[in-house]
């Protein structure tokens, strides 16, 4: 009886042995450490030259992610940036609502820069969510209800999308290559459920229904289980790198509630937007940008509304991709990262447009809050909190020379080495890379 139990212990060591071996944590996930905007397309296109499957997990085209390669600047808010390496499928995952018009228009915008031989690298989960136009109007017309209240979405028609999602009345895209009388029937049904909700609300339904039996056949090529894909391509040892949308400050869970996106934008949405297991993750980048930005309305502890904000806003270009509007601009806030990396256990950060500080004389680092006189060992979860906090600052002395040039961690001033030190320090994560411009050429391994 107890050899019995040896070899059935064995058995089942082996099984487990083998069942964490298939998967070895081949994937690499890059995420927004703070309210987006970070850089994580140039990251994602640096690192696509070294894996065979870049992928969407959440999101949708609310997102924008800028590439510069060999001159030219690509916009990508749908598809993976890492579409621009030839040798690289990319995935748009269960996860993802897609706007199908969007798409093919991004698609069209990125061949006129150069975007070549995508037809035969892009896939696109069967079980993906379609946003259509009227989710564009109710998004709209919601943030038009709430006034002064807004959200500052960014009108793509998101949050409506995963609202239908979650009410079990949105529409996949495989129905949509299904039987068409039973997507028309959903069609209407979703429509009719909207008109009652948004009596003014404008749908043509006869000429979408026309547009989307087109979309239809353009799109059926792309379209496949990208679960069952990934799955066995992780079994033959491919590499795969996951492009987080967003950022983990607009998490729908642990992002600046309500003034978050419809999605979350950790790493939780990486394993459900992809249908992966946890244990097939390994590297988790978190981009983070050498000051702090945000897009629309919500708190900001760092902000400087002041010359500091002006310059940052202005020598950093900070303008939306997908919304075009300034992004308000402030201080690192290390509170902050450390609380992003609590939820999304980060292995290295790759630090970006540390260029933009190098006319600064003195530059301060957010290093804790206090409320009400008290130190905080936690980030807040309420809005009313968040808004009431004092900003711990450490000042750090400013390098005041061009970095922009730079290809070597050693060449950085001594300041600006000494800056990324003790980010790295505060916080307990290696800086792994460093951005000093936009080409994906000014990405320096500090590792090298």
């Amino acid at each position: 009886m107890s050899d019995e139990k040896i070899v059935n212990g064995n058995h089942y060591e082996a099984l487990r042995e083998k069942r964490f071996n298939m998967y070895n944590a081949k994937v690499s996930v890059v995420l927004g450490a703070q309210w987006g905007d970070e850089g994580k397309g140039k990251v994602v296109d640096m690192l696509a030259s070294n894996v065979d499957i870049v992928c969407r997990c959440q999101g949708g085209n609310n997102a924008g992610h800028t590439v510069v390669a060999n001159g030219t600047e690509f916009d990508f808010h749908l598809l993976p940036s890492g579409i621009i390496n030839e040798k690289c499928i990319s995935v748009i995952g269960n996860g993802v609502v897609i706007h199908l018009p969007g798409l093919f228009d991004e698609i069209a915008k990125n061949e006129a820069k150069g975007l070549a031989k995508w037809e035969n690298r892009l896939l696109i989960s069967d079980r993906a969510h379609l946003v259509f136009d009227f989710h564009q109007q109710v998004d709209g017309l919601q943030e038009a209800e709430k006034g002064k209240k807004s959200l500052g979405t960014t009108k793509k028609g998101i949050g409506p999308a995963y609202s239908s999602k979650a009410s079990r009345n949105g529409i996949r895209v495989g129905e949509l290559l299904g039987d068409f009388n039973l997507f028309e029937e959903k069609f209407r049904s979703l429509v009719a459920n909207y008109k009652r909700l948004f009596p003014g609300i404008e749908i043509d339904e006869e000429a979408e229904l026309q547009r989307y039996k087109d979309y239809a056949e353009k799109l059926r090529p792309f379209v496949k289980d990208t679960i069952c894909f990934l799955h066995t391509a992780l079994r033959q040892d491919k590499t795969v790198l996951v492009e987080g949308a967003n950022a983990a400050m607009l998490d729908i869970d642990f992002g600046t509630y309500p003034y978050v996106t419809s999605s979350n934008c950790s790493i939780g949405g990486v394993l459900t937007g992809l249908g992966l297991p946890p244990q097939a993750i390994g590297e988790v980048i978190g981009v983070v940008k050498a000051y702090t930005t945000r897009v629309g309305d919500g708190p900001f502890p760092t902000e400087q509304l002041n010359e500091i904000g002006d310059l940052l806003q202005t020598k950093g270009a900070e303008f939306g991709v997908t919304t075009k509007r300034k992004r308000r601009c402030g201080w690192l806030d290390l509170a902050l990262l450390k609380y992003t990396s609590l939820v999304n256990g980060y292995t290295s950060i790759a630090l970006t447009k540390l260029d933009i500080l190098d006319t600064l004389k003195e530059i301060n680092i957010g290093v804790a809050y206090k409320l009400n006189g008290k130190i905080l060992d936690h980030f807040p979860g309420s809005i009313s909190d968040l808004e009431k906090i004092e900003v711990e600052y450490v000042t750090l002395p400013g390098w005041e020379s061009v970095t922009a040039k730079t290809r070597k961690f050693s060449d950085l001033p001594k300041n600006a080495q000494e800056y990324v030190r003790f980010i790295e320090n505060e916080l307990g994560i290696p800086v792994k890379w460093v951005g000093v411009g936009k080409g994906r050429e000014s990405i320096v391994n500090i590792h090298q």
